[in-house]
């Protein structure tokens, strides 16, 4: 199995992946909005920086957290008048991908 671009970067990085991880867990800590809704905005922002991994990683997340279908759909197509019709049409497909529970595969060259 190929490892995936995370876990390169765990093993080749792991003093900035510790610190990462750090920052991850004190966001996750901030109060004010729900566990769900942190994803959904995080699918959001992965839609308007057309990272399909990203946004596919979250829309599993969100689900895990509540997020309906339609929650998850509804983050990625907000981003229609603020990033783009590309945006959307990139980004779609890997979200349903995620809240199935389909991941896709990295190409390393």
């Amino acid at each position: 199995m190929t490892k995936s671009p995370y876990e390169i970067f765990i093993e080749e990085c792991p003093e900035v992946a510790e610190r990462f991880n750090d920052l991850i867990k004190a966001q996750q800590s901030l109060e004010g909005l729900d566990a769900k809704t942190k994803q959904l905005i995080n699918i959001a922002i992965q839609t308007a920086n057309r990272n399909v991994k990203g946004v596919q990683m979250h829309a599993m997340m969100a689900k895990n957290e509540g997020a309906t279908r339609e929650e998850v759909i509804g983050a990625v197509v907000l981003n229609l008048h603020h990033s783009g019709f590309a945006s959307v049409l990139d980004c779609l497909p890997a979200a349903i991908d995620g809240f199935e529970g389909k991941f896709l595969t990295s190409k390393r060259v």
